[in-house]
């Protein structure tokens, strides 16, 4: 398959377009697509916006912050406002790839380790980089619903198309490990999921099923969900 059909493939014929994907597990499109997606994202917020909001509310629900007194908060927040748009590029740049290598570094673990399956890193690689690629639907929608909101300061960039039920939710009011809980159910993210599950078990060929495969893809983000929540709820993290 060429790489415009295994894009448009991920959407229309996964299967399909998975088992090619197994078969010469090439990345760097997907990857690129779905960094220049993100960055295009965070640059329309930045630009249509502003990350002063976003900043204040990040603060309210921090309550490391909250302790600190009026001139320790307001230097705070002049540091944060400095580098908030470089730094969230700069972050999904670099934290992107290394998101996919370390999930897949785990998934490839519990494939190859606690199922006997042996697959190659690069096989897993690819199939999370072209999973990934349903995502920027949501830099998408997120982007039209930004330009068309009529509150401009309510909106949130972390939750910007309403699409898990976290967004249903106070973050100062509600359950901080409630609140991440709800968040990390979205639509979205289960796609990716399962796709990347899709593309696992056509590595794995007839030795993996799709419930191993989706187990171990879907295993280290129930566990990072966890301890995020726990942190929150602690106040190590901020929402």
């Amino acid at each position: 398959m060429s790489e415009v059909s295994r894009l448009i493939g991920v959407f229309f014929e996964p299967g399909k377009t998975f088992a090619d994907v197994a078969e010469r597990p090439r990345w760097f499109v997907p990857l690129l697509i779905s960094i220049l997606f993100s960055v295009g994202y965070l640059y329309a917020f930045s630009s249509h916006i502003g990350w002063d909001s976003y900043i204040h509310r990040a603060m309210d629900n921090n309550p490391n912050i909250q302790r600190l007194s009026a001139d320790q908060q307001q230097q705070a927040f002049n540091r944060a406002e400095q580098i908030a748009g470089v730094g969230s590029t700069v972050s999904v740049i670099v934290a992107l790839p290394l998101a996919i290598v370390l999930w897949g570094g785990i998934a490839l673990g519990i494939v190859k380790g606690l199922l006997g399956v042996p697959i190659r890193f690069k096989q897993v690689f690819a199939a999370l980089c072209y999973a990934g690629i349903v995502r920027t639907i949501y830099a998408v929608l997120s982007t039209i619903v930004m330009f068309l909101t009529k509150d401009p300061e309510n909106f949130d960039v972390q939750n910007g198309f309403f699409s898990n039920p976290g967004a249903m939710m106070d973050p100062q009011t509600s359950s901080k490990f409630l609140y991440v809980i709800a968040s990390s159910l979205d639509v979205f993210t289960i796609w990716v999921i399962l796709l990347a599950a899709l593309g696992i078990k056509a590595a794995g060929g007839k030795r993996l099923s799709y419930g191993g495969a989706l187990f171990a893809v879907a295993l280290p983000g129930v566990v990072w969900v966890l301890i995020r929540a726990s942190l929150t709820a602690a106040g190590i993290m901020s929402t």
